[in-house]
Order: C-alpha cells, then structure tokens, then sequence
C-alpha cells in the first residue's frame, strides 16, 4: 500500500475513534445550503469551545440543497453509508409551498424509523412557512398566517432599526445576531405557546408555526455557561 494511502486510511481510522467517545451525538440535515447551516454552525463552534462538553458532543450538519421527503431520504442514507448506530438524526426543512403530504410525510417517516433503533432517533425541525419565522420569533410574538415574503420584511425592518442592516439568507453572523440582539429565550417561549395552542394538528395546518426550538433547546444545554443567560 503507498505510504499515502495508507496515512490517509490510519487518519479516517483514527477520526472515527474519536467520534465513537463522542457521548452525544447530533446529526442535522438541513434544507438549505447555508442559512440554516450557518445559524447551527453558531452553536457547534460555541460547544467545541466548552472545555466541559467538547469532547463529549459531537454535532454534524449537512446541508442537503432539497425539500421535505427528500431531506430525511439523504438522512437515512447518510446513516446507512456511515453506519450510524446512535444518536439524534435532526431533518430542518420548511414548508415553502410544497404539498402539505410531502410536509407531513417528513413527522410520519421520522415515527417509522424510530421504531427500528431506539438509540438511533429522527426528529423533524420544520417551519411554516419558513426558517425564517423562528427568527422573527426572536423579536415578537407573532401568529398572524403570511407569506414568507413578510417574515423576510419584518426582519428586514427590525435589522435595519438595530442598525445591522438588511436581513439576507446567508448571514455568516445570524446565530449571534439573533443572540445578541433578539431573545431566544422568548424565541422558545412564542414558539411553544403556537404549537400548544395548535394541539391536534398536522404540521402543515399549523401556520405560521416551527419546531425548530425543540433543536435548539438541545444544543443550548452545552453551551458555554457565560452565553447559557440567552436562552434560560
């Protein structure tokens, strides 16, 4: 074997050592290329730099360029190329304007393949209509049922009246933006109040509506404790 290629097999060897001590272990799938992935990128840097959790929490995000049913087919298939036996397999994708099925799909898929591992569990983050009301819910309690275009536009407003600017999908800085100078605390809080009071129905019915805090509480248990004051 050349000495090359076998450096290369020893490093990937050595890697997956690493990753196997990891005890929590977060897979996120995302829709987008880069919004999404680089409001969690905020959270994975913060973790890594913990001196408490970083070697215990491994966070993994994908960005996978596809909607609904399509994201938790790239999980699965993601799982079975890397032979994941544990951990949590979080798919964030938004409603947009694709079939209610396919929208719900995504929560029936994830119930499925939940029943076949027990250490090894799906969750679905969706947004109605868009990531981008899970940031507008930094800002305000809002429920009223519009076009994404108006989350866009009310972010918009709120950027431009803290002096940030306008608000554009692919902010390197959203994480600390929304940190900073939103409240995630009360992000969460809203966030729960709309799924409560929409009990009963499918995802695609609750509109607007987001279970990407359910995420989002899970990473905040690792964060650094100076930064932990944000979301408690």
């Amino acid at each position: 074997m050349p000495k090359k290629a076998g450096m290369e097999k020893w490093k990937k060897q050595r890697r997956q050592e690493h990753l196997e001590l990891k005890k929590y272990r977060y897979y996120i799938f995302c829709e987008g290329q880069q919004t999404e992935p680089q409001y969690f990128s905020g959270f994975k840097k913060l973790i890594e730099d913990n001196p408490i959790y970083r070697d215990m929490v491994l966070i993994e995000i994908e960005p996978c360029q596809a909607e609904t049913m399509r994201v938790i087919g790239m999980a699965e298939k993601y799982v079975k190329k890397n032979n994941i036996q544990k951990g949590q397999i979080w798919c964030v994708y938004d409603k947009d304007s694709f079939p209610a099925s396919n929208f719900n799909g995504v929560v029936s898929r994830a119930e499925q393949l939940n029943k076949e591992n027990p250490e090894l569990q799906y969750h679905a983050a969706w947004s109605n209509e868009c990531i981008e009301f899970w940031f507008l819910l930094h800002f305000a309690y809002y429920t009223a049922n519009n076009h994404r275009s108006e989350y866009i536009s009310f972010l918009n407003d709120k950027f431009r009246e803290l002096g940030i600017g306008k608000y554009q999908k692919n902010m390197k800085d959203i994480f600390d933006i929304l940190m900073e100078k939103g409240s995630p605390k009360l992000a969460i809080r809203y966030a729960k109040r709309i799924i409560k009071d929409g009990q009963g129905k499918m995802p695609a019915d609750i509109a607007p509506g987001t279970k990407v805090y359910e995420l989002v509480e899970e990473l905040a248990k690792y964060l650094p404790e100076e930064v932990q004051k944000f979301w408690e």
